[in-house]
């Protein structure tokens, strides 16, 4: 029997290896005690080193390095559990010695609450971070990374290494010893002290929100200098509450965004028109899918109130648009359930924890048509400047790991989309949690009704309660309940979060009663007060099943921590949002046939298995959705990765690199700045075309025929035959002309004028690229009409769109090359010249959700050149500024009038008509070929 619960217990298999090496560190503990705290701090030192040699043979050998790893793992897990027993009295048991083991090699340890996470977290964390390549631990909220990051920063701090926090609010910390703390509980931030948010990056750990990483990592790829990147190399991260992240988050894209076009008032008039529409009538709500679709009575009585024929035909795409928004707002999105408003402002709540998300807004207009719909100001509208989805941002890191209470039923999406297998570790006491079965009743009032009742009995005898709601609103219907009950009690929803600590700390004590939503279900840790313990324990009480299974284990596992007493039940009604959606009218109709009154509930194994059976559904459903999400993605991230290595590279050229000869492509050929420049095929027939366009807009020059060329162009072509060039030829001659460019500007001058035209040009098309690639995703369902694959068909759409996009790229920037104009200007005093050139944005983040997709949004923080008509680049060493110009005298030409006139401080492009720009006279055809001859 124990070979094949082995069999079938791959959990088993992973602890029965580890527990010779946990016999290891054991056998070195006493060794370990005798070192003097100095003695026991060189440790770090002398692990250090003896990874630097180690690694320097393996270079990027990363079998070999996880080998080294492994060979001082004993040593230093034993060092580590002693720092932490001296620093804060508390020693690792052997099974949190397991979880640290598991965690390093890369997967996700399943711990039950109470169990020291936190702690088991800092024995993977001192050991990779002593490669000096940075870790990173991931928490859901700015408190947890704020609290772990100085209460384990105190450990660390201890033996050597140095410790830093991110913040959503843009204030970075790093560890600082300044107070002694008793306990760590204890830490207020005393320790913490102002830093850089590069200074916190490069520290050994770093602690941060999975937002705050995302965030950073996009500002970086969008970073006009080296300077102004924060983030290193994604080394490691441990992922605190990762099926949150990973799982609920995971259709979760992280944008950067900027103001877009003003918001219309058809979000107003819309919010007006659609609740006259009639339910099953007008229109179709599918709570499964969470969509909501016109029917033909609705579209014509929304035609007869817009007064109109045909609103797809009158409107356009704008009209339908407002409409299916306003749709959604007024039938799938509830007040205090999806959201709250607060200060005029609605703000979204998070389904899984119930806390606000301030500073998220919804995608697409939906938000709009939510602020239209409850008559608070309707803020405008953003375009996306860069995005990353979960998903593919933890993809990042070279060596990923987790952990959670509740991991095992995400085991089958946790491999195949992160390749991270769950390990489940046994808890270091048995848990003695009584779970009581389901309460079913058919009506949701007789459920509160009984709710109540069973409450007050168990306040009357002084045992402590947690009622879990699924919502704002019913957690308010519940506790107003309870107020006529007479019962007194604390109330937690996203209304009072800012209380949550407070409210969680008592909820122990003997007596207490907490009504709270999903917020007291994530990293919080609830203890017994006096007398408690004897009393049963903490009773937890469900009002709802969740459509995961592992919420209600989250909620659950509040009570009955550390082997604590404990108690939890569910009480369940047909008209509860799981059983109506998947199957619950059925049930209902048996039980009244049965007879039963409202108030009776029934204990019945086939309703208990009915409901676990729907549960498994939804969370089937979810996996496929978030697997569909994520075979889509994967697409976009190949974009992202090669477009980012490309601006990364341009970025990190130092001030004496040649772009024309370094700068490769991605693909790693031989193709470099200069060869995409003389391109053969292209670059021929624009220079052999010269009596056509493409000279103009290369070279920036405007002539009629080859007899009036420039002089300087003549100058380099001499008596070359136009006709007759070969494909060396006019690689030669595009050198020529490149490099008479930088003679005439410097090599100084003309590094900065490569860099910014590069990086402008990426930034512009990257953001049209990612607007397009969103519009060809909305569209691309309708090839099923066609019976086609709609992803196949959307593979092959990005791939032809992405090859254009790097020969815009390439193209764009040669062309602009060649039109930029430079003026030297005299030395300014640099706070006038930031003054001048920078005018710092609104810090107001924006985010939202792309249909049910979370989107987290925050202005940009530089200047939004992609939205100017020419891009600015400042040295303030030398006082250079360039610009580039679309249109107007050459180059050549206007650096003769600077020259002549000295230093200026502005150039103005002084537009005319260009040969190839439309004529005047609004014929529809090019100057040259009407007015222009």
């Amino acid at each position: 029997m124990s070979i094949l619960n082995l069999l079938y217990n791959p959990s088993k298999r992973v602890i029965g290896n580890l527990e010779k090496k946990v016999a290891e560190i054991n056998s070195l503990e006493e060794k370990i005690k005798k070192l003097s705290d100095e003695e026991l701090k060189a440790k770090t030192e002398e692990f250090k080193e003896k990874i630097k040699r180690s690694f320097a043979d393996a270079q990027d050998d990363i079998e070999k390095q996880t080998q080294i790893l492994d060979e001082i793992t004993p040593e230093a897990f034993a060092v580590l559990r002693e720092a932490m027993r001296r620093v804060w009295g508390e020693r690792h048991f052997d099974v949190q010695i397991i979880g640290g083991l598991v965690l390093n090699q890369g997967k996700i340890a399943e711990m039950k609450t109470g169990e020291g996470k936190t702690i088991v977290a800092a024995l993977a964390l001192y050991l990779n971070a002593l490669t000096g390549k940075g870790v990173h631990l991931v928490t859901v909220n700015d408190y947890l990374s704020k609290h772990q990051g100085e209460g384990m920063g105190e450990v660390f701090n201890f033996l050597g290494l140095t410790v830093g926090v991110i913040q959503s609010n843009q204030e970075s910390y790093k560890f600082v010893k300044k107070t002694d703390y008793k306990h760590y509980s204890d830490c207020d931030g005393s320790n913490l002290e102002l830093c850089s948010r590069k200074e916190a990056y490069a520290a050994d750990i770093t602690y941060g929100t999975n937002n705050e990483f995302g965030f950073d990592y996009l500002r970086d790829n969008m970073a006009p200098s080296v300077e102004q990147c924060v983030q290193r190399t994604l080394n490691f991260a441990i992922v605190d509450e990762v099926d949150s992240i990973l799982i609920d988050e995971a259709r979760t894209p992280l944008i950067i965004s900027a103001p877009a076009e003003e918001s219309g008032s058809m979000y107003a008039q819309f919010a007006s028109l659609v609740p006259r529409l009639k339910n099953e009538v007008d229109y179709i709500v599918d709570e499964k899918d969470r969509a909501a679709t016109l029917t033909d009575q609705g579209i014509k009585e929304m035609e007869k109130m817009l007064h109109v024929d045909n609103i797809y035909a009158v409107g356009g795409l704008a009209m339908v648009h407002h409409l299916e928004q306003a749709l959604k707002a007024q039938t799938l999105f509830k007040r205090d359930r999806d959201y709250v408003v607060r200060d005029g402002e609605i703000l979204i709540v998070d389904e899984f924890t119930g806390r606000l998300m301030i500073g998220r807004r919804f995608s697409e207009g939906l938000h709009q048509a939510i602020e239209a719909k409850e008559n608070v100001e309707v803020k405008q509208e953003s375009q996306t400047l860069a995005t990353i989805s979960f998903q593919n941002l933890f993809r990042l890191y070279k060596k990923l790991a987790g952990m959670t209470g509740t991991a095992v039923t995400e085991a089958e999406e946790f491999f195949k989309i992160y390749e991270l297998d769950v390990v489940e570790i046994p808890t270091n006491k048995p848990v003695v949690r009584k779970d009581f079965p389901d309460q079913i009743y058919k009506t949701e009032e007789a459920k509160f009704d009984a709710v109540v009742a069973s409450v007050k009995e168990m306040n009357d005898n002084g045992q402590p309660i947690l009622i879990g709601t699924v919502s704002v609103a019913k957690n308010e219907v519940l506790s107003k309940k309870l107020k006529q009950a007479g019962v007194k009690h604390e109330v937690l929803n996203a209304k009072q979060h800012d209380r949550e600590a407070k409210i969680i700390a008592k909820a122990g004590l003997l007596g207490a009663v907490t009504v709270a939503t999903n917020m007291a279900g994530r990293g919080t840790d609830i203890r017994l007060g006096d007398g408690v313990r004897e009393l049963g324990g903490l009773h937890v009480l469900g009002t709802e099943r969740h459509e995961a299974r592992r919420i209600d284990n989250q909620l659950r596992g509040r009570a009955g921590r550390q082997g604590d007493h404990g108690s939890s039940q569910f009480f369940v009604s047909m008209e509860d949002d799981l059983m109506r959606i998947f199957g619950g009218e059925r049930l209902k109709n048996l039980m009244n046939s049965l007879g039963l009154p409202d108030d009776m509930p029934i204990e019945n194994k086939l309703i208990s298995r009915s409901i676990e059976s729907a549960q498994r559904r939804v969370e089937g459903y979810n996996f496929d959705t978030r697997k569909h999400l994520v075979e889509y993605d994967d697409v976009m991230n190949k974009h992202r990765e090669v477009i980012y290595k490309k601006r990364r590279a341009i970025l990190e050229l130092d001030s004496n690199s040649v772009i024309l000869n370094e700068v490769k492509n991605p693909d790693n050929d031989e193709r470099s700045f200069a060869t995409a420049q003389d391109d053969t095929k292209n670059l021929k027939a624009e220079i052999l075309d010269i009596l056509d366009e493409e000279i103009t807009n290369i070279f920036g020059l405007y002539v009629d025929d080859e007899a009036k060329i420039t002089a300087e162009l003549r100058t380099i072509l001499g008596d070359i035959d136009l006709s007759k060039l070969d494909d060396d030829a006019v690689k030669e001659l595009a050198h020529e002309l490149y490099h008479s460019r930088e003679a005439k500007l410097t090599p100084e001058v003309m590094r900065t004028v490569e860099k910014m035209v590069y990086l402008r040009t990426i930034d512009m098309l990257w953001i049209e690229h990612l607007t397009t690639m969103d519009e060809l995703r909305t569209g691309i369902g309708l090839q099923g009409y066609g019976q086609k694959d709609p992803l196949v068909e959307y593979k092959q759409a990005a791939f032809r769109m992405f090859e254009g996009l790097l020969k815009s790229i390439e193209s764009n920037v040669v062309r602009t090359i060649f039109k930029v104009e430079v003026s030297i200007n005299q030395p300014a005093p640099i706070a006038n010249i930031a003054k001048a050139e920078y005018t710092k944005p609104d810090a107001d983040q924006i985010g939202g959700f792309q249909e049910e997709q979370a989107i987290r949004n925050e202005e940009h923080e530089t200047r939004n050149v992609e939205q100017k008509m020419m891009a600015e680049s400042k040295n303030l060493d030398q006082g250079v500024t360039t610009r580039v110009i679309e249109k107007g005298k050459t180059v050549y030409d206007r650096m003769k009038e600077s020259a002549a006139s000295g230093p200026v401080s502005q150039v103005k492009n002084t537009k005319k008509v260009g040969r190839n720009d439309p004529c005047p006279c609004g014929s529809g055809k090019k100057y040259k070929k009407c007015h222009g001859r």
